[in-house]
């Protein structure tokens, strides 16, 4: 099944420039700070409306990481976690899959061919019977 919408997309940043960032998006942007779930680095998830559309994220690129400036990946809204699987495995497209524990969140990662980090985030309590 193909992508379905834009889901977020998360900003890379120092530690020290986080509060700059956080200012702008709750006061410029007027989102608001949200559930986050535990992350081993700094950094807020944005809401507009419930939905999470922004999120920061205060680390520096680890060694092997591509450089995509300060956009850490771009997630998009996915259904049908176990035909996904099957494309990828059909395509030969390696990827990598989170859980998030004490969330009904599953997530799956690609790279685009410049390197950029692609997540298809899948609700699980939204996903079909098998």
């Amino acid at each position: 099944m193909p992508a379905l919408a834009l889901h977020h997309y998360t900003i890379r940043c120092t530690p020290d420039r986080l509060p700059q960032l956080l200012d702008f998006y709750t006061r410029v942007m007027r989102l608001e700070v949200g559930a986050r779930p535990e992350i081993p680095a700094p950094g807020a998830w944005l809401y507009a409306q419930g939905q999470p559309i922004v999120h920061l994220f205060a680390h520096l690129a680890q060694a092997g990481e591509h450089a995509t400036g300060h956009v850490d990946h771009i997630s998009f809204r996915s259904h049908d976690l176990p035909e996904m699987r099957s494309h990828l495995v059909r395509e030969g497209v390696p990827f990598t899959e989170m859980p998030i524990d004490g969330w009904r969140i599953h997530q799956v990662f690609v790279r685009d061919p410049l390197g950029l980090k692609i997540e298809m985030t899948f609700w699980l309590d939204e996903e079909p019977a098998r």
